[in-house]
């Protein structure tokens, strides 16, 4: 009995080894689409209509330093300090659960999250999870920090159709992603962990209270180097809504923790559709 799940165990890792991206394309290459993206077409052919997609990519340094800063508060405070896995927050993370019975902790760190984002799914599979950690350590050993910040800042989901901090920052404020202050970009930080159901637009009470959370938070923290330029940058989107380009901006960089879960960019959770954006005026 040992011995075959030993084998079982033995196969399922060859599998996942075999099967895993070549990450390193992305060192020079901006990818056109994730799989997020075609998660989200897929799920609007289902219910007979278009997906909305609306994305612009921005380069590192056209996004503001405020909005840098706040997301490393809401989603990996040891973004700098780890290899795609913060095994410290995992251990964490596995004795709450452990105890409550229940995920009410997360522990992906913003290399685990756009391994998801870019070639996985929301679910929960333990294979699942086990290629985010491998894909995620590759991302680590094959980019540098920024490039890895870089792309998971343009192609994180925002809302309904709304891809990347360019697209989010026109859509919610009306200003290119480096116009951003601490206060609109904290916003945007702490919509991250379920961006279908918190609306920038819309703040709710919860929101608010991560908002002010992250904003407390977002002065620790260091600025890490540009990211090298890629040198192409298709979007091929068809679909996609142009946002008009960015004005250049400086940089900048520290995290929140949450009691829901696997936190982050397209939320494990099911969430509703969000609302279209607008109506109450946020800052």
């Amino acid at each position: 009995m040992l011995a075959a799940a030993a084998a079982i165990g033995f196969g399922a890792v060859v599998y996942t080894y075999l099967t895993l991206p070549d990450v390193r394309l992305l060192a020079a290459t901006d990818p056109s689409t994730t799989a997020f993206m075609e998660l989200r077409a897929a799920e609007a052919a289902r219910e007979g209509r278009s997906a909305r997609r609306v994305q612009r990519w921005v380069p590192y340094s056209q996004i503001s330093p405020a909005l840098k800063r706040a997301v490393l508060v809401a989603e990996d405070a040891a973004f700098w300090d780890h290899e795609g896995v913060d095994y410290e927050e995992l251990r964490a993370s596995i004795r709450v659960n452990w105890e409550q019975g229940r995920a009410v902790r997360g522990a992906s760190t913003i290399t685990q999250q756009l391994a998801k984002n870019l070639y996985l799914s929301p679910s929960r599979n333990p294979l699942r999870k086990l290629r985010e950690l491998v894909i995620a350590r590759r991302l680590e050993a094959a980019l540098p920090k920024a490039r890895i910040f870089e792309i998971y800042l343009n192609v994180i989901e925002w809302g309904d159709g709304i891809w990347g901090a360019e697209a989010a920052a026109r859509t919610y404020f009306g200003v290119p992603a480096s116009a951003l202050n601490a206060e609109q970009s904290a916003l945007l930080a702490g919509a991250i962990i379920n961006p279908r159901t918190h609306n920038p637009a819309r703040v709710t009470p919860r929101l608010r209270r991560r908002q002010q959370i992250i904003l407390s938070r977002m002065g620790e923290v260091t600025p890490p180097p540009l990211a090298p330029l890629a040198a192409t940058a298709p979007l091929d989107a068809p679909a996609a809504e142009a946002v008009a380009p960015a004005a250049p901006s400086d940089i900048v960089a520290d995290p929140l923790p949450d009691a829901a879960g696997d936190a982050g960019v397209g939320d494990d959770a099911p969430a509703e559709q969000q609302p279209p954006p607008a109506e109450e005026p946020v800052l």
